[in-house]
C-alpha cells in the first residue's frame, strides 16, 4: 500500500512542474496493457481445484457484490444530485469503483498469515470481479457515449461474454502448452508466456467477449500444465512475473498521479466550486466502505443464522422421506461429482469481518477511470469525465488509507493469523507433502530395482538408487549426465522419472483436496530448486 501511495504523491508533484505535459494513452490500450498481465500472473499461481472448492463465496463476492455495489453507487449518486449525474453516467462511476483490488489484501494476508480458505476466497474474487465490473463499465459507457455493443440486451451480452471468453482462454492456453512441448527452450518459452495474456485478452475482445475471463482461464490452463515444462522455465517465469506485476502497478499509480493536476483543471472549468465534487467523493467513499460489510453479512451471516435456527428448532426428517419440523426434506440424494468438491463450510465470524474489510480499490479502478473515452460518438465531451476520475481517485486513495491501513491491526486484533495457532496444521501439511514425495520416489525406485536395465551390475543399481533416494544432496557422487556412458544414461532417465512422479503425485493429492495448495506449491518449488542446484553443480564439473 505505502509504495503505491508514494508513487502517486511523486506523480502529483511532477504534474505541477512548469510546462509539464502528461503522457496520453488510448483508453482501450491502457486497459489492454495493464490488466491482462496482472490477472494472468495471479491465475498462474492459483489452483483451479481450490477455485472450484470455494466457488460459492467467490461468485458471491466477485459477481454479486460487484453488481450490487455498482448499482447502489449509481442509484445514490443520481438521486442525491450533489453533482448532476444521470443514472447512466452514475453507473459508469459505479462500475469503476465496484471491484476491490484484492491483490493488496492478499499481500497483507500472506504477510500476516490469514487462514488459507480466506486467502483462497480473496484470490479467487480478484480473478473474476474485474470481469463483472468491466462488462458493466462497457455497457454503461456504450449507453452514455451512444456507441453500439455487440448484443444490445445487457443480460445476453453478459452471458455471451461469460461463455465465449473462457472458451477463448482455454483454447489459447492449450495451444501454449502444445507450443512449449516443441520449443524446449526456457528463454523462448518465457517470452512466449509473456505474450499469452495479451493474446487471450485481445482475441476475446475482438469476439466481443470478456477478455478478463479469457486471461484468467488461460492462466489456469498454463499454470496447471507447466509441470510438463523444464524447471528453468518455471523458475524464470516465477521471477519474471513478479517483476512485471510490480512494474505495471507502479505505472498505473504514476499515470493517475501525473494526470491529477489536469483532472483538477477540468473540474474547475466544469464546476464553479470543487466543494460539490468533494462532497460527492465523500458520499461515494462512504457507500463503498459500507456496502461490502453489509453484503458480506447478508451473504455469509444469513447462512450461519439459518443453520443455527434450523439446528435449534428442526426435528429429524422421516427416514422414508417427507419433511421435518421446519419443512426440511431428508437429504438422501448424493451430490454430483463437481458439487461434492465444493466446500460448503461457513466462515467464522472473525473471518467474515476480515473479508468484509478487504475492499481496497486500486489498479483496476484507476485504469478504468483513465480509460473513459474523451468524447462520445457525436463528438461531444464525455459527460462529467473529470468528475468521475476525481471521485475514483478519492475512493482508491481513501480505501487504501482507511481499510488498507487498518487491516493489519484488525487481523491482529481478531487473533486470526494462523501464525499464532496453526503451526501444527502448517507443519502437518508440509509433512504430508514430504511423505507424498518420498512415496512417489520409492515407487519409481522400487520399480527400477525390480526391473533394472539388462546387463547392469547389481552394485551400480544399488548405488544409483541410493544416490537419488538422498534427494540429490550429494552431487559429487553423481555421474556426469553429459558423458555418453550407460551409467550416466540410466541415472539421468531415472532421476527425471523420480521428479516427474513426485510432481504428479503432489498435484493429484492437491486436486483431491488432501493437501493444501500452499504446501504443494512450496514443495514443487523445492523440487525445482533442487533440480536447478544439482544441474548447476554437475555443469560446474564439466
Amino acid at each position: 500500500m505505502e509504495p503505491a501511495l508514494i508513487i502517486v504523491v511523486v506523480g502529483i508533484a511532477v504534474s505541477f512542474m512548469p510546462d509539464f505535459e502528461p503522457p496520453e494513452m488510448d483508453s482501450h490500450i491502457l486497459l489492454t496493457v495493464v490488466l491482462p498481465p496482472l490477472l494472468y500472473s495471479a491465475a498462474l499461481d492459483f489452483s483451479f481445484p481450490t477455485f472450484l472448492r470455494n466457488i460459492r463465496p467467490i461468485l458471491g463476492l466477485g459477481v454479486g457484490l460487484v453488481v450490487v455495489s455498482a448499482f447502489t453507487v449509481a442509484a445514490v449518486s443520481a438521486w442525491l444530485v450533489v453533482v448532476p449525474l444521470t443514472f447512466g453516467v452514475a453507473l459508469v462511476l459505479g462500475a469503476i469503483v465496484a471491484p476491490p483490488d484484492a491483490v493488496t489484501a492478499v499481500a497483507v494476508g500472506r504477510k500476516l498469515g490469514l487462514p488459507k480458505r480466506v486467502m483462497a476466497i480473496l484470490t479467487g474474487e480478484s480473478l473474476i470481479n474485474d470481469a463483472a465490473a468491466l462488462t458493466l463499465f462497457t455497457i454503461a459507457v456504450a449507453q452514455v457515449a451512444g456507441t453500439h455493443t455487440f448484443i444490445e440486451n445487457p443480460f445476453l451480452l453478459f452471458g455471451y461474454s461469460a461463455v465465449v471468453g473462457p472458451l477463448v482462454g482455454a483454447l489459447l492456453g492449450y495451444v501454449t502448452l502444445w507450443l512449449r512441448e516443441r520449443l524446449a527452450n526456457p528463454g523462448l518459452e518465457t517470452v512466449q508466456g509473456l505474450l499469452v495474456p495479451f493474446g487471450a485478452f485481445i482475441a476475446a475482445e475482438e469476439l466481443h467477449a470478456s477478455g478478463v475471463l479469457a486471461v484468467v482461464v488461460a492462466g489456469f490452463v498454463v499454470g496447471n500444465g507447466t509441470l510438463g515444462a523444464g524447471y528453468q522455465t518455471r523458475l524464470q517465469e516465477r521471477y519474471v512475473w513478479n517483476s512485471v506485476d510490480v512494474l505495471l502497478e507502479a505505472f498505473v499509480f504514476a499515470y493517475i498521479g501525473l494526470h491529477l493536476r489536469f483532472v483538477l483543471e477540468d473540474l474547475r472549468e466544469a464546476h464553479e466550486s470543487l466543494a460539490e465534487v468533494a462532497v460527492a467523493s465523500a458520499i461515494v467513499l462512504l457507500i463503498v466502505l459500507a456496502i461490502r460489510p453489509l453484503s458480506v453479512f447478508l451473504m455469509f451471516g444469513r447462512n450461519k443464522l439459518f443453520q443455527h435456527v434450523e439446528a435449534k428448532l428442526s426435528v429429524p426428517a422421516p427416514e422414508r422421506g417427507g419433511r421435518g419440523a421446519l419443512g426440511t426434506k431428508a437429504k438422501n440424494k448424493p451430490l454430483g461429482k463437481w458439487r461434492s468438491k465444493i466446500d460448503r463450510r461457513s466462515l467464522s465470524w472473525r473471518e467474515n469481518v476480515v473479508v468484509s474489510w478487504t475492499g481496497m480499490r486500486g489498479v483496476v479502478t484507476l485504469a478504468a477511470a483513465a480509460a473513459i473515452p474523451v468524447t462520445t460518438a457525436s463528438g461531444e465531451p464525455f459527460p462529467e469525465r473529470a468528475t468521475i476520475q476525481a471521485i475514483a481517485f478519492v475512493v482508491s486513495v481513501g480505501t487504501l488509507l482507511i481499510q488498507g491501513g487498518s487491516l493489519p491491526w484488525l487481523i491482529r486484533r481478531l487473533h486470526l493469523s494462523r501464525f499464532s495457532d496453526d503451526h501444527a496444521f502448517d507443519r502437518g501439511e508440509e509433512l504430508k507433502a514430504e511423505r507424498v514425495v518420498h512415496d512417489a520416489a520409492e515407487e519409481v525406485l522400487g520399480e527400477f530395482r525390480a526391473n533394472p536395465p539388462a546387463g547392469m551390475n547389481p552394485e551400480l543399481i544399488v548405488q544409483i538408487s541410493n544416490t537419488i533416494a538422498r534427494h540429490s544432496q550429494d552431487a559429487d557422487e553423481m555421474p556426469d549426465p553429459e558423458a555418453h556412458t550407460k551409467l550416466a544414461g540410466v541415472f539421468s532417465a531415472l532421476y527425471r522419472d523420480v521428479l516427474a512422479a513426485q510432481r504428479a503425485a503432489l498435484i493429484a493429492e492437491r486436486d483431491n483436496g488432501n493437501i493444501e495448495d500452499e504446501a504443494v506449491r512450496a514443495m514443487l518449488e523445492r523440487l525445482d530448486l533442487q533440480e536447478a542446484g544439482v544441474s548447476a553443480r554437475l555443469e560446474s564439473r564439466l
